[in-house]
């Protein structure tokens, strides 16, 4: 067919404005921005492997460091894995990097920020079960890429960034972080760090466990006296246990009203108690285990982790009671703590029914995988979306239209229910943070806790971090290892149920902002049916809209709750009065 000309103009006219916004639509999609980085050899003289956090935000203060890597809330970063670095080289961060919560350089705004770059230095360690990896060595921060000592930081700098320009932006990481500058002892408060030998060996490195000690009033005045212990399990932390504290600080209505809905005293209010007339003088303790995968090993051996438990139980517990006046029988050793300290508490009271009395957990991580947060890691397939035939009162039709639909599982919600980050996210968050379960963040901890080591060296996790595909393997491996504490005293409800008869006491809120009250209901469900013997301790649940940190009574009612039960359950013959002075 042969075209008029105005039809063939017109036609040619099409074709160009096509090829036109082709083009445009390829250029703009070929717009690169280049952040280049480099140390001076005055910041470090060797090569350096790790991670490069570049982070961007609206705000100069706090430093943009510290603004990035929460899941709260995060101003926007980028990372790369950086090896064997030369000093005065340069690696570049570029579109292709992953981001987190902006994806791509690509999708940022046009704008003034305030830049910042930290390079996450890792440590070579030789394993002894024959695996090298390089992972962020602890330096007593408690697994702070942003603070941690011998990590390189940039100044901070104010740039204009144009997502429809190219360009080029360097930065050199020119300052190593210093030392963490360690509390000083008091009369009452005493630090200890002690090197693990267990644990070196397994990580072919020097490899240090810690210990704070609250001593109770008339300590040093009463050189014979003996004292129960209280074991309080948490993050890593180098302030007193309890938050114990001699100054009284101002605080605002609104952190009254808080404190008060949560059942909780400030630390001077703690101390006024614990210092004070009719008070069971008992030792606090808390302790330091960071590991190179978190704040925090669990309080357990793993096969990422290594024998954390062993050297707890066999190398710290009797450095604190051979240098302290405690009592060191089982009965006057009690557990507690909340979180990950909830969950180490009732890990150790199951795991060691005989050296411990009595724990009392507060509002702990996941105690059964069928609820792990809200994620049945039995039965869904995917960690990042809920099974949609399980929500459809008809049931029918569902599986072909779910694409369209998905369901998103949440892994946080404030404490009137409106959920705040899912479980995509928080996973992202990690990769961004570090490659290989290196984030220093709660999944990647559960995947070196609980899940078996990959042939690369390092953990193989329980759900695939970038598609949400659940690890089936690893799910049974971390349950046959005794992670699931419900399918663990199932199991050995015979042989553990007389030593744990009235020792298990757990505590949360029903509206907890992490979910964590969905496992306590699958524990406490088990132990309803418990025989020979029934189960006779506690399990209390926060109403209503009580979230995460919520107890049922201020921590100096609790002291005086766990004194009593020692008390209770001293053998024949035990001196309970001279600690009671």
């Amino acid at each position: 067919m042969r075209l008029s000309g105005s039809q063939f103009r017109y036609t040619l006219l099409i074709i160009l404005l096509f090829c036109g916004w082709s083009f445009t639509s390829v250029a703009q999609e070929r717009k690169n921005h280049v952040f280049e980085f480099s140390f001076a050899r005055e910041a470090d003289s060797e090569p350096v492997t790790g991670r490069i956090i570049l982070v961007l935000s609206k705000n100069k203060q706090p430093e943009p460091r510290f603004q990035a890597g929460s899941y709260f809330l995060s101003a926007p970063f980028w990372g790369k894995n950086v090896s064997q670095l030369q000093p005065g080289a340069t690696i570049s961060v570029d579109t292709s990097a992953a981001g987190y919560p902006i994806e791509s350089l690509r999708d940022f705004p046009a704008g003034d920020y305030y830049i910042q770059a930290v390079l996450n230095v890792y440590t070579h360690f030789q394993r002894s079960d024959g695996h090298e990896v390089w992972l962020p060595m602890d330096h007593w921060e408690g697994q702070h890429f942003n603070r941690s000592p011998g990590n390189l930081i940039s100044e901070t700098k104010r740039i204009h960034f144009d997502p429809q320009k190219e360009q080029r932006f360097t930065v050199e990481l020119d300052s190593v972080l210093p030392d963490i500058e360690l509390p000083s002892d008091t009369r009452q408060v005493k630090h200890l760090k002690i090197k693990s030998e267990l644990l070196s060996e397994f990580w072919g490195h020097p490899m240090y466990l810690g210990a704070t000690v609250l001593l109770p009033r008339g300590y040093d005045s009463n050189p014979d006296v003996k004292y129960p212990v209280v074991y309080q399990q948490g993050h890593f932390n180098l302030r007193p246990p309890f938050g114990f504290s001699t100054e009284k600080s101002e605080i605002s209505d609104s952190q009254r009203a808080r404190l008060e809905n949560y059942n909780r005293e400030t630390g001077f209010e703690f101390q006024q108690a614990y210092n004070g007339e009719d008070f069971p003088r008992m030792i606090a303790v808390t302790f330091q285990h960071p590991t190179p995968y978190y704040d925090d090993s669990y309080a357990v051996n793993s096969a990422n982790n290594g024998p954390y438990g062993d050297a707890i139980m066999q190398e710290l517990i009797p450095y604190i009671e051979k240098r302290y006046r405690i009592i060191q029988q089982p009965y006057a050793r009690v557990l507690t703590g909340g979180s990950t300290g909830g969950w180490e508490a009732l890990a150790l009271q199951l795991f060691h029914p005989d050296f411990f009395g009595g724990t009392w957990s507060l509002y702990p991580d996941p105690l059964d995988f069928h609820r792990f947060q809200l994620v049945d890691l039995y039965n869904d397939d995917n960690a990042f979306f809920a099974p949609e035939i399980a929500m459809s009162p008809s049931r029918e039709n569902l599986s072909a239209n779910s694409e369209w639909q998905p369901t998103k599982r949440y892994m946080m919600r404030d404490n009137e229910g409106q959920p705040v980050r899912t479980v995509q996210e928080m996973s992202r968050m990690e990769v961004v943070l570090g490659t290989n379960s290196r984030s220093g963040q709660q999944f990647n901890i559960f995947d070196a806790v609980f899940g078996p080591v990959g042939e690369d060296g390092y953990p193989v996790p329980l759900w695939n971090k970038k598609t949400g595909e659940i690890n089936r393997k690893a799910v049974e491996y971390a349950r046959d290892h005794g992670f699931d504490l419900t399918y663990y005293l199932k199991k050995n409800w015979s042989e553990l149920g007389p030593k744990l008869k009235d020792k298990l006491h757990v505590y949360v809120g029903d509206a907890d902002n992490f979910y964590l009250n969905l496992g306590v209901y699958e524990f406490q469900d088990f132990l309803k049916q418990t025989r020979n013997p029934h189960y006779e301790g506690t399990i209390e649940y926060g109403r209503p809209m009580k979230g995460h940190g919520w107890q049922p009574m201020k921590t100096a009612e609790l002291f005086r709750l766990m004194a009593r039960h020692i008390i209770e359950h001293a053998p024949d013959g035990a001196d309970t009065e001279m600690w009671q002075y």
